[in-house]
């Protein structure tokens, strides 16, 4: 496992939502949005999946997966590889149902400021829809990539 440096884990946790990719059965990627609820800079990252679907089957066939997050304004972001594995719903603690409540409300106030402040109505707001989360998937974090251009990163 690889500790995550504070920069990177300040940023995941700046970040409404991440690109998991997993490996499918034909052995292409597959990549879909994840909630990330906890950061842990020992190396494990935390992410919530609001549906059984591909990524789950994917993991369990093989573990290998990486998360993607990227702030289009400052220009950066970084690939996080490593090993998954999904836990049950029953594993999934009062605090990371917290974390992921926390999550969707901060992108629901932001999307409705933003909406107003474009004077733009919107009648439905997909998060305030996700069904209630079906399992917890954690992550050792194996490596880092900053996917900033070097004469943009921040050394130190």
């Amino acid at each position: 496992m690889k500790q995550i440096p504070a920069a990177v884990t300040d940023f995941l946790r700046t970040q409404g939502f991440v690109v998991v990719s997993s490996i499918d059965k034909d052995g292409f990627p597959h990549s879909s949005c994840k909630d990330i609820v906890k950061v842990d800079p020992s190396g494990q990252i935390y992410l919530i999946d609001v549906y059984y679907g591909t990524t789950a089957e994917n993991i369990k066939r093989n573990p290998q997966i990486n998360i993607t997050a990227v702030d289009e304004h400052k220009f950066m972001g970084y690939c996080l590889k490593g090993r998954a594995k999904v836990m049950p719903d029953d594993e999934i603690s009062h605090e990371f149902i917290k974390s992921w409540e926390d999550n969707i409300t901060s992108r629901l106030a932001k999307r409705l400021l933003y909406n107003l402040a474009q004077d733009k109505a919107r009648a439905h707001h997909p998060e305030a829809s996700l069904p209630r989360p079906k399992h917890l998937i954690s992550i050792e974090v194996e490596e880092i990539v900053n996917l900033a251009p070097h004469y943009l990163r921040k050394e130190g």
